[in-house]
Formats: C-alpha cells, structure tokens, sequence
C-alpha cells in the first residue's frame, strides 16, 4: 500500500552523513565517533550486587508498575543532593525521573510549544535534542558559540529577531559537541536576557561531575529566582547509559504538565534502573567515584590532545575541554570536511562525526567534526589521531 505519514515526519530525514556514521559498526573502525563513557568506568561489581539484593529483597518493587514521577527514594535522595548544589528549590520545584536526559528535551518542549513556537540553541549543538525539537515542528534557531560559550550579542539580536520564542537550549558544561564551558559571567548574562524577554531556559547537564579541569561553575538554574529554568540531569555518563536514567528539576507548573506527558510517553521510567541508582548514590563513596572517573577522562583527553599537538597541522583548530567526551576539531575554511571525513572512515577505519550532525539548521556551514576520547582505548587514539594527523597534513589534496 501508500503509506502517508504524519508532517511531523518530514523535518527528521536520513542524510550523507549517515553513510559515515553506519561504519562506526564495524569493529575494526577506530570509535571516535562514538558517544559512549570509557568501559573501564563502569562499576560493574557494585551494579551486579546491588541488582542481586534488590531481586533477592524486593522483587515485586522491580517488575510491578509503578509512579509516573518515579522511584520516590530516588527522587527524594536526588532532591536533597540538588539542594546542595542550588540546582533544585523545594518551594518552588519538583522533580521527576526520566527515561534519560534526552526524554526531557522533548517534554520539555511538548508542553511549552506549538507549532512553528521557536527554540534557540548554541549551534551546533546535541543531535538528540535537536531531532526531538524537531519532532515537535518547531522554529530552531541557531546562536554560534564563541571559546567561552554562547555569543551573548547575538543571542539577544536572535531575541529581538524571532517570533514566539519560548525556550533557550544549553549545554553549559563540556558542551556536546564542541566541549567548551560556558563562562560564569556568560551563565548570569544568559539568565538575565531569559528575564528580560520572557523566556524559559532548558538548562541540559549531563557532563556536570565529569570535571577535570580545576573550574567548577554554577548553573544557570542556581541563578534562578523567577522560576524559569528546566535543569536535565542524568545517570548516563556517571553510573551507565543502558539504564536509562534521567531527570529534570523545574517549576512545579511545568513538572505536572511533564509528568502527563510522560504517563502518555512510557508510564515511568524503568523501576529497576531507578531502584540501582538510588542504592548506588546512596550507598558508594561518590567522591571516590567521580575522582575515579575524573582520573580516566583526564588521562584520555589528555593522551588525545598530546598527539594532536604532535600530529596535527598549524592551519587545524581544535578545542582543548576541561571536562565531558569530546574534542571539537576545525578543519580550513577551503577543506571540504565531509570528504575528509569520509575518507578518514572509508580508506582508514577512522570515524569522526562531521559537525554537519550538530547544526541548527541543514544549510548552516560547518567546516568542523567532533571526535570522542572516552571510547577508544589508548593504542586506537594513538592509531587514529596519527592517521587525522597525517590526513590534515594534505587537506590540499582532498
């Protein structure tokens, strides 16, 4: 038959960069284009033997239904840890558990905009947040990043320029994909501008405690005294990704009319997931946990950067993080960076993600790419930035 599909459909396309991306499979392609922490950073002991006690001691908890807003010792353990970080106000915030970060993204954005309603972002930004306001038909629109975070002049003239604003979306920390930081007196200006027009800011925090650098900001939700700031965070990069465990402090207002959202979406999040990160947080010695991590994304980022230091070209740009997965390379303006990339992967077996994922808009330029350092392992990082290395030395020839 002729399958008509909803309009909705028509903004989220396949596209050439999928070609690149689809040999990130193989199992000999060098991984930088990949997203995933370092395997050595699971702790995968503590998580089996929190499991076994949890199906030894509380079976029905895990595999009975449960609240849409979640877990409730999870969702009260992570209050009182907000607190401690002013990411969280008990008058005039609740909190709920998500199926991941990326799950508040798009609920977020279901319950404050219609149609054709715009959302600004730094651009480029997350692929995954983009495609779920997309998802949505809603405006995108772009904001360019400078080495200390959003271009604060431009943000306000995209401001005054477009209609039905109702959003900013940021990643103030280890930014995906560029890796920057937003400065603090970025983050307060960001805030005074979402004041001054009316806006809320969906503030997405991921990367917070993977911090290596000797800086540690404040949010922009710690900032918030009108009630106007969405703040997502997430287990996925410091216990794992494959529990899905997200969750998103915001004005009372809005958490209800997420939750249901939600209870439409997926009825909760996955009770085990939740029930193992509660015991986890509860019970391991955190600091040491983020210390370790810390040690092993220093020490990648650090190998990494060295070598493209040692290998890669003059005329090459490339961001130097303090924190988060990623490194933001930027290739000459004459580079044709697709076929760069694409010849990295199909003649090299090395996959980089070309910075055309992470653009606002399909049409933007983006001479850029972004590789990861958490997922290879030593020998691939040598391997592979010796091979980018070698590759930037011939950008001419491309």
């Amino acid at each position: 038959m002729a399958y008509k599909f909803a309009d909705r459909m028509s903004g989220l396309k396949a596209s050439a960069i999928r070609e690149i991306l689809k040999f990130s499979a193989f199992p000999d392609v060098i991984p930088f284009a990949a997203g995933n922490p370092a395997p050595e950073a699971f702790p995968i002991e503590e998580v089996r033997r929190i499991s076994a006690e949890i199906m030894e001691n509380e079976p029905i908890l895990a595999l009975q239904y449960n609240i849409t807003e979640g877990y409730t010792p999870l969702r009260d353990l992570l209050k009182k840890r907000m607190q401690t970080q002013n990411c969280f106000n008990a008058d005039t915030d609740e909190l709920i558990v998500t199926s991941g970060a990326q799950q508040v993204m798009e609920l977020a954005c279901k319950v404050l905009c219609n149609e054709n309603d715009t959302v600004i972002c730094e651009s480029p930004s997350f692929i995954g947040s983009l495609n779920a306001f997309r998802s949505l038909k809603v405006n995108l629109a772009g904001v360019p990043l400078e080495n200390d975070g959003i271009d604060i002049n431009l943000l306000e003239d995209t401001l005054k320029r477009e209609k039905n604003v109702k959003a900013l979306y940021i990643i103030p920390n280890f930014q995906n994909p560029t890796g920057l930081t937003m400065s603090l007196e970025k983050r307060k200006a960001v805030y005074e501008l979402a004041v001054k027009y009316d806006i809320l800011i969906i503030e997405d925090d991921p990367y917070r405690e993977i911090r290596f650098g000797t800086r540690e900001l404040p949010s922009v939700k710690s900032f918030d005294r009108d009630s106007r700031v969405i703040y997502a965070g997430s287990f996925s990069k410091i216990l794992s990704p494959g529990l899905r465990v997200g969750y998103v402090s915001a004005p009372k207002e809005v958490i209800q009319k997420m939750t249901v959202c939600k209870q439409v979406a997926d009825v909760h999040t996955n009770i085990w997931a939740q029930a193992v990160c509660e015991r986890f947080t509860a019970t391991a010695d955190l600091d040491r946990h983020f210390n370790a991590l810390r040690n092993i994304y220093r020490k990648k980022s650090s190998f990494m950067l060295e070598l493209a230091d040692k290998h890669f070209s003059p005329s090459v740009k490339y961001t130097k993080p303090e924190g988060g997965m990623f490194v933001w390379v930027t290739l000459p303006d004459s580079t044709d960076m697709l076929a760069f990339c694409r010849k990295a992967v199909e003649e090299y077996k090395v996959a980089a993600v070309p910075g055309t994922a992470f653009t606002v808009k399909e049409t933007d330029n983006c001479n850029s790419f972004r590789i990861n350092f958490s997922t290879p392992t030593d020998e691939q990082i040598e391997k592979g930035m010796t091979v980018l290395g070698q590759l930037t030395e011939r950008l001419g020839s491309l």
